[in-house]
C-alpha cells in the first residue's frame, strides 16, 4: 500500500466519509422533502431511522470494507470466495457510476448559480422561478456546467486518497460547518422566522402518514450514502486500529447537524418571507435566492451559501467516483490517473441525457418519468434499498458471528452490548424497515 492508498490521518477518513454522506441529500433534498411531508414529523422519523436502521447498515459496509481490504467487489471475494456476493459490490459500483451521472447535473446548476451570483443575475426583482427554469432549460449550460462540475471530480480524484481526497474535505467540511452556522443565525434572526422553527421541530401528529415513513426511511438511506458501496470503498483504506463505531457515530451525526442547520437556514426564512415550504425541489435554486435578497448584501450571503452547496456537492461526488476507480484499478495505483480521466469521462456523456431532460428531452418519457426521473427512481427507490438490504443479511446471518464482532470492534473501545445491539439492528431491525420500504416504492409508480 503506497501512502497515497490510504488515510494518512483518523479524522482524515471521518471528513471524507461524512463529505460522502453531507451532499445534496442534506442540503438540497432533505429540505424539501421536509417541506412536502409535513416538517417536523418527517424529521423526527427521519433521525430516528437514521440511528436504528441507517447507521447499523453504515457499520456494516465500514466492516465489510475494512475486513476484506479492498474494493467493494474484491472485499466481498475476500470474505466469501467463490459466492455470488462480490454482486453486491458490482451492482453498488454501477449505481455509483449511474448516480453521479445525474447527480453532476444538479452539481451543474449549483456551481451555474455561483456564476449567477457574480454575474449580478441573482438581483433583487428578479423572477427566480423563471431564471431557474431557464438554467436548466438551457441545453449547452446544462452540458457546459455539468462537464465543469465532473471536471473538478476528476482533478481530485486522480490525486488519490490522501493527496486528492483527504486534502479536499479537509478543507471544504469545516468551511462548509462554519458557512452553515454564520447563515442559519442570519435565518433566525429574521422576522417571523420561529414560525419556520416550529414546522421544523414541533411535530404535528397528524400529519403522520405511511408514506411519510417511507419518505423518511428513503432519506436517511440517502443521507448516508448506504447501498452504493461507497462506504465500503472509503473504509477499505482505514486502519484495523481505528474505531469505525466512532467514526460511524461521528459521521451520522455531523450529517443530522447539517440536514438540520440546512432546515434551519431555509425554514425561518422561508415563513418570515411568506414563501411556501413545500416548493419541491427548486427550493433551494427559486425560494432560497429570493429570500437572500430581502437581507442585506444578500447576493454576497447566496453566492457564499451556492459554494457551500457546491463543496458539500463535490464531496459526496469523489465518493462516487472513488468507489468506480477502485473496483477497476484494484490497488494498482499506477493506474490511477488513466482510469479516472476514461470513467470520468464516460460518467460525463452517460449523463447528457439527464443534462438535457428539463429542456429539449422534457417530453422524453419513460414509465411516465423523465430520464432524469428514472435514473433517480431507479438507484434511490430500487437499488439503494436492495443493496442495503444484500448487506445487512450479509454481515448479520450470512459472516460467522463471533468474527463479525471481533473484527468490528477491532481498535474500538465500545462497550460488547453495544456490538450485540448493533448485529441485533442489522439481523432484525434493518430488513424489516429496508422490506417494507421497498414493497411500498413498490406501489407508488
Amino acid at each position: 500500500m503506497s501512502h497515497s492508498s490510504s488515510w494518512s490521518s483518523k479524522i482524515g477518513f471521518v471528513l471524507a466519509a461524512a463529505g460522502s454522506a453531507i451532499g445534496l441529500g442534506a442540503i438540497w433534498k432533505f429540505p424539501y422533502t421536509a417541506g412536502t411531508n409535513g416538517g417536523a414529523i418527517f424529521v423526527l422519523l427521519f433521525v430516528i431511522f437514521t440511528i436504528i436502521v441507517a447507521l447499523p447498515v453504515q457499520l456494516a459496509e465500514f466492516y465489510i470494507g475494512r475486513t476484506g481490504g479492498k474494493n467493494a467487489i474484491d472485499s466481498f471475494k475476500t470474505l466469501r470466495p467463490g459466492s455470488l456476493w462480490p454482486w453486491v459490490g458490482r451492482i453498488g459500483v454501477a449505481a455509483c457510476f449511474i448516480l453521479l451521472s445525474f447527480y453532476s447535473v444538479v452539481g451543474g446548476w449549483v456551481l451555474n448559480y455561483v456564476v449567477h451570483s457574480f454575474t449580478g443575475e441573482i438581483a433583487p426583482n428578479v423572477d427566480f422561478g423563471a431564471l431557474f427554469e431557464k438554467t436548466i432549460s438551457n441545453p449547452t449550460s446544462s452540458i457546459l456546467y455539468q462537464g465543469l462540475f465532473m471536471l473538478i471530480t476528476i482533478w481530485v480524484v486522480k490525486g488519490g486518497i490522501s493527496d486528492g481526497i483527504e486534502k479536499a474535505n479537509r478543507y471544504l467540511m469545516p468551511a462548509l460547518f462554519i458557512l452553515f452556522i454564520v447563515l442559519a443565525i442570519r435565518s433566525l434572526t429574521l422576522p417571523g422566522a420561529m414560525e419556520g422553527v416550529s414546522f421544523l421541530l414541533k411535530p404535528d401528529w397528524s400529519k403522520i402518514k405511511s408514506e411519510t415513513m417511507l419518505t423518511a426511511l428513503g432519506q436517511a438511506f440517502f443521507a448516508l450514502s448506504i447501498g452504493v458501496s461507497a462506504m465500503i470503498t472509503y473504509a477499505s483504506y482505514l486502519g484495523k486500529d481505528q474505531d469505525m463505531f466512532r467514526s460511524g457515530n461521528i459521521i451520522m451525526w455531523m450529517n443530522l447537524l447539517v440536514s438540520l442547520l440546512a432546515g434551519l437556514v431555509i425554514f425561518p426564512a422561508v415563513f418570515a418571507l411568506g414563501a411556501t415550504p413545500s416548493q419541491g425541489p427548486g427550493l433551494i435554486f427559486v425560494v432560497l435566492p429570493a429570500v437572500f435578497m430581502k437581507i442585506p448584501s444578500g447576493n454576497y450571503l447566496f453566492a457564499v451559501f451556492m459554494m457551500l452547496v457546491v463543496f458539500a456537492t463535490l464531496t459526496s461526488a469523489f465518493s462516487m467516483l472513488e468507489t468506480v476507480i477502485a473496483a477497476t484499478i484494484r490497488q494498482d495505483e499506477r493506474k490511477r490517473s488513466r482510469h479516472t480521466w476514461v470513467i470520468g469521462i464516460a460518467i460525463f456523456i452517460v449523463g447528457i441525457p439527464s443534462a438535457l431532460s428539463f429542456g429539449v428531452w422534457s417530453d422524453v418519457l419513460i414509465f411516465n418519468k423523465s430520464i432524469f426521473d428514472l435514473w433517480d427512481y431507479i438507484i434511490t427507490a430500487i437499488i439503494m434499498p436492495l443493496c442495503a438490504l444484500s448487506i445487512s443479511i450479509f454481515t448479520g446471518w450470512i459472516q460467522d458471528r463471533q468474527s463479525v464482532l471481533t473484527n468490528a470492534g477491532m481498535g474500538s473501545t465500545v462497550p460488547k452490548t453495544l456490538l450485540y445491539l448493533w448485529l441485533g439492528a442489522l439481523r432484525y431491525i434493518a430488513p424489516i424497515a429496508i422490506i417494507v420500504v421497498f414493497i411500498n416504492s413498490l406501489q407508488i409508480i
